[in-house]
């Protein structure tokens, strides 16, 4: 098994921290406290803070050093507008492209995605759900849609904790993901643009929810 180089698990653990909260949007990332906390010495912190520059999560602030962006309404409202032409896109190719095995991928995934009263936690939620996404990029066959998908899934790291801590939204996004891939296996491909786009306006909805705090 490839071991985990320090800066790659540096990386790793300060984005996860982005995600779930625990780090958010206007903090200061201080190397000498983040390398105390991850038992790692300054340099590979230094790195993983680079490259969360180099991924838009990370900003450079006047008299505070590295600080974790912050997103106003309208960047939010621009993140989810392209979000869903992209996530459209990736559906309908995906009905046009997928192989079979790509297909039953998707069914694999979907099927570890349990109802919401199994209390499966919601940041594993959110993992199950980006896998099931990610399955859906590559079954386009689009390299370069893929890769702008990549770095909407970047920026989305700066909205913090996810939506499907929202009660009600697990099952949603599920019953959501169903419909997609019903789309997809049936080669339809309006059928699959669009059901992809109303699931982002789904999680578009449920983001306003989390920000106005009224989960």
């Amino acid at each position: 098994m490839k071991k985990t180089s320090a800066p790659t698990s540096a990386y790793e653990q300060l984005r996860a921290r982005i995600l779930n909260g625990e780090i958010r949007p206007g903090d200061r990332l201080r190397e000498v406290e983040l390398a105390e906390d991850l038992g790692l010495s300054r340099t590979p912190v230094r790195e993983a803070i680079r490259r969360l520059e180099q991924d838009g999560i990370v900003e450079h602030a006047a008299h505070k050093g590295a600080v974790v962006r912050l997103l106003d309404q309208s960047s939010i409202t621009e993140l989810y507008t392209i979000r869903e032409v992209l996530e459209g896109t990736a559906a309908r190719l995906a009905a046009q492209h997928a192989s079979e095995i790509e297909i039953e991928a998707l069914e694999e995934v979907l099927a570890t995605q349990p109802p919401e009263s199994d209390d499966l936690d919601a940041v594993e939620a959110s993992r199950r759900n980006a896998i099931f996404h990610g399955v859906v990029g590559q079954a386009a066959h689009n390299r370069f849609l893929l890769s702008a998908i990549d770095g909407i899934a970047s920026a989305l790291t700066l909205l913090g904790p996810t939506t499907l801590s929202i009660k009600g939204r697990i099952d949603a996004a599920r019953n959501e993901h169903q419909a997609i891939l019903s789309a997809i296996a049936a080669r339809d491909a309006d059928a699959a643009e669009n059901a992809a786009r109303a699931h982002i306006r789904s999680a578009y909805r449920a983001r306003l929810r989390l920000i106005y705090d009224v989960a």
